[in-house]
């Protein structure tokens, strides 16, 4: 590839770069693989901040910002709150943001979350003098185009993306230049659990179908399934290394998807480095930011659309949490709600919420009567479908709350399935045996 001419001797140190940093200013920070590792380092070397408020999706790498010798330098504000996040903000340290993934570019372009400081990482800029956002475009794209300044490691490893990924170089205030691996994110161990949950998802996805899934062992599973599928299609909010083995194969095609025909399109990625070689100039693969793959006006044109998402528990009534544990954030709204509706508005669509039927080796059912107190309600009762555990896959849409209760007891597990009966009676006076 052409390079910009002389675009390395205009680089600095990361000290330098960092110093453009100003006390209580708001900095947003590029995420999961393209976390600026080396920027947040020397950010954190600098005795005389105080007050800078950080916000950011899920970050890579060890971050040091959050820690409690930091906690007068550095406000951090999750909008998701990932496994380095959590005991930052359980302990108060830290203060995650309840949002739709699709909300997010949008708080930062109308202001509502004034962004002096994008801090990003970058590819190398081209003859053209034009950098890419690289594996993540997320919220990211929104940050540059509206932040005051933009500070970023330009990666030499940074793969080069299509799509809407594009900074100009001339928009960079100040950068370091590296050369080095990104952060990878390697495939869950997927057990017996998760397989029968995949296998049951997998049954469910028609030839011509657009898959919208997330990263873990339940997605990862359904995608081991899916070999003998043909025309898929793929409009997602990210992707992991397990879709990879079905581009290349010819199971994902999107030949029959109405919005970017052709084209596997993603906000970001997160895998190994065999995953960051896949999408390295490859036309076949668009990265846009995230209020267009989440938005659901989008994702409903396309056909038979299906959307796997997570839960950490589900009551009688189909109300899903999956961002806490009771009053402990676990993780985030992110784009379930974009999703879930987007699937079910699609022709031939099938929202789906996926979760083994218990936690704590067995000893307690993910499937509730009542949600803990303080779990946070991210699908609503109104717009759950589908829901699938080991045990099977049901469909709440038009059912009333006996029905839902039946249902969902149904594919609990059947050492709970006995005490959950007892307490929707004892809840509701239904009587289950009708």
């Amino acid at each position: 590839m052409n390079r910009y001419p002389g675009w390395e001797r205009r680089a600095a140190s990361a000290r330098d770069v960092v110093s453009h940093l100003k006390s209580h200013d708001k900095v947003f920070v590029h995420g999961a693989a393209a976390t600026p590792t080396t920027l947040l380092d020397a950010m954190v070397e600098r005795a005389d901040l105080e007050g800078v408020e950080l916000y950011h999706l899920h970050l890579s790498g060890r971050c040091r910002f959050s820690e409690a010798k930091y906690r007068d330098a550095f406000i951090a504000n999750p909008l998701f709150t990932d496994a380095g996040m959590r005991e930052p903000v359980e302990e108060g340290r830290a203060f995650f943001m309840p949002v739709f993934l699709s909300d997010v570019p949008n708080l930062f372009a109308s202001r509502r979350i004034p962004l002096d400081v994008a801090l990003v990482s970058l590819s190398p800029p081209d003859r053209h003098g034009l950098c890419t956002l690289g594996t993540s475009i997320d919220a990211a794209k929104a940050a540059t185009e509206h932040a005051t300044i933009i500070l970023a490691e330009i990666n030499e490893q940074l793969p080069r993306t299509y799509g809407a990924t594009v900074v100009p170089f001339e928009r960079v205030t100040a950068f370091v230049h590296t050369d080095r691996p990104l952060h990878e994110a390697h495939p869950v161990t997927i057990g017996a659990v998760e397989d029968q949950i995949g296998e049951h998802i997998a049954g469910l996805v028609k030839d011509g179908s657009t898959l919208q899934m997330g990263i873990g062992a339940i997605p990862n599973a359904v995608l081991n399934r899916l070999g003998n599928k043909n025309d898929l299609g793929v409009h997602t909010e990210m992707f992991s290394d397990l879709l990879v083995p079905l581009i290349e194969r010819g199971v994902v095609t999107n030949r029959y998807k109405n919005v970017h025909r052709g084209r596997t399109v993603t906000s970001f990625v997160n895998g190994s480095s065999a995953l960051f070689d896949f999408v390295h100039d490859n036309q076949l693969v668009e990265f846009h930011p995230c209020d267009r793959t989440n938005d659901t006006a989008l994702i409903r044109q396309n056909p038979r659309v299906v959307a796997v998402n997570a839960a950490i528990e589900i009551d009688l009534t189909g109300q899903v949490c999956a961002d806490s544990i009771g009053h402990r954030i676990y993780s985030g709204i992110g784009g379930q709600m974009d999703f879930i509706r987007g699937a079910a508005l699609s022709e031939g669509g099938m929202a789906i919420i996926a979760l083994p039927s218990t936690a704590g080796n067995g000893q307690i059912s993910r499937i509730v009567s009542t949600l803990k107190p303080g779990a946070g309600v991210v699908t609503t009762r109104g717009h759950v479908q589908y829901v699938a555990t080991e045990y099977g896959v049901v469909n709440l849409h038009g059912l009333n709350l006996m029905q839902r209760a039946q249902a969902l007891i149904s594919i609990a597990h059947p050492d709970f399935r006995a005490e959950l009966s007892r307490e929707v009676r004892e809840i509701r006076h239904f009587d289950l045996g009708r």
